[in-house]
């Protein structure tokens, strides 16, 4: 999808609405810049699985003592 904006005040872009919307960016969004041969890319910073926050510090630290036994290391 191509599209030419214009720079803003202070050299802010703002992404078109279209644009935005099928990225399922929001306002307070971060974006990774990367400027290369000329170019500049935005790419979305998006947040951890789930499932990652779904892990308690328990399980992780149950899990960390059943290795450590496996291994016959006493903590």
């Amino acid at each position: 999808m191509d599209r030419i904006i214009r720079m803003g005040k202070r050299n802010a872009i703002y992404i078109p609405k279209e644009i935005a919307n099928s990225l399922n960016l929001k306002e307070g969004d971060r974006l990774v810049i990367v400027v290369e041969d000329g170019k500049i890319e935005l790419i979305p910073v998006r947040k951890p699985s789930k499932y990652w926050a779904e892990i308690s510090p328990e399980e992780v630290e149950e899990v960390g003592e059943e290795i450590s036994k496996s291994l016959g290391i006493n903590s």
